[in-house]
C-alpha cells in the first residue's frame, strides 16, 4: 500500500455515530459516506434524521435520547444488526449546557449536561466494545471532548467538567482496550463555526453584559491563528484517526482548534 493510500479509511467500514444527523456529527457522517463506509447514526432530532437519509442515501439511523441507557442499548443493537458488526464508534452526542455563575446553576441543568455529555459515552461504550473487539478492520473509538477539556472555562462549568471527564475516560480505555487491538482517541474541537457556537457566544455575552460582537471578537483574540475552525476540519481528523495511517495512534487527546490559548 502506498503511503498516501493509508490516509483514508478503507471502504466498507461499519461506523456508528451518536448525534450524527446534525452539526459536527452530520459532517462526520458525510465524510465516512464519501469514502464508502457503512454508516448508522442516532439523533434526537427527527427532522435531521429524515434530512440525512434523503441527502446521504444508504445512511441509516434512529431517534434516541442518549441520556437514556435503554435508548442507547437499542441504538447499538439496531446499528450492529444493520451494519453486520462494528468497526468504528464515534461518541459525538452532547449539549452545551447552561451558562452562568456556578451559584446560579440549577441541579437539573447540571444533571442534564452530565447525563448527555458523559453518561451517554459510557452507555455506548459498554454495549459497543464487545463488537469492536470482534472487528478485524482497525477498530477504533473517537470520544468527542472539547478545548474545554484542556482549559478552564468560566461560566460553563458543567460543560467543562464533562469534557475533562471524557479525556480521563479515553485515556483509561486506551490502556484497557489496547491488548484487544481497539484504539481510543479524543478529538477536542475549538471554536467551531456554526449555529451552536453562535448560541454559545450569545449566551456568554449576555452573562457578561456585553454585545455578541464583542464576545465573538474576544473568542477569536484567544486563538493563535485568529480564526475559528470548521466542522469539516473536525471530520477530517476523525477520518484520519480511522485510517491505516493512524493504526498506532491511541490514547491521544487531539485538539482541532487553531490553538485556543485560553477561554
Amino acid at each position: 500500500m502506498k503511503i498516501a493510500d493509508r490516509l483514508l479509511p478503507p471502504a466498507g467500514l461499519r461506523v456508528l455515530i451518536s448525534g450524527g444527523a446534525a452539526g459536527i456529527g452530520r459532517v462526520i457522517a458525510q465524510g465516512f459516506h464519501e469514502v464508502g463506509a457503512q454508516v448508522f447514526v442516532c439523533d434526537i432530532d427527527e427532522s435531521a434524521l429524515a434530512k440525512i437519509r434523503q441527502e446521504l442515501p444508504g445512511v441509516e439511523g434512529i431517534r434516541a435520547d442518549v441520556s437514556q441507557a435503554t435508548e442507547v442499548d437499542q441504538v447499538v443493537e439496531q446499528g450492529v444488526a444493520r451494519l453486520g458488526g462494528l468497526d468504528v464508534l464515534i461518541n459525538n452526542a452532547g449539549i452545551a449546557g447552561p451558562t452562568g455563575a456556578v451559584e446560579s446553576l440549577t441541579e437539573q441543568a447540571w444533571e442534564q449536561t452530565v447525563s448527555t455529555n458523559l453518561n451517554s459515552q459510557f452507555y455506548f461504550l459498554r454495549k459497543a466494545v464487545p463488537h469492536l473487539k470482534q472487528s478485524r478492520q482497525n477498530p477504533h473509538v473517537v470520544v468527542m471532548s472539547s478545548v474545554a477539556g484542556r482549559l478552564a472555562y468560566p461560566f460553563r462549568t458543567p460543560y467543562a467538567a464533562t469534557k475533562w471527564a471524557v479525556i480521563g475516560l479515553m485515556k483509561s480505555l486506551a490502556n484497557e482496550l489496547g491488548p484487544d487491538n481497539v484504539r481510543v482517541n479524543a478529538i477536542l474541537p475549538g471554536v467551531v463555526e456554526g449555529e451552536r457556537m453562535s448560541r454559545v457566544i450569545a449566551a456568554r455575552a449576555d452573562a457578561l453584559g456585553i454585545t455578541t460582537e464583542q464576545m465573538q471578537a474576544q473568542y477569536v483574540e484567544k486563538i493563535s491563528l485568529r480564526r475559528m475552525v470548521t466542522a469539516e476540519d473536525v471530520a477530517a481528523s476523525v477520518l484520519y484517526l480511522s485510517s491505516p495511517a493512524a493504526v498506532n495512534v491511541t490514547g491521544q487527546a487531539i485538539s482541532v482548534d487553531a490553538n485556543v490559548e485560553y477561554l
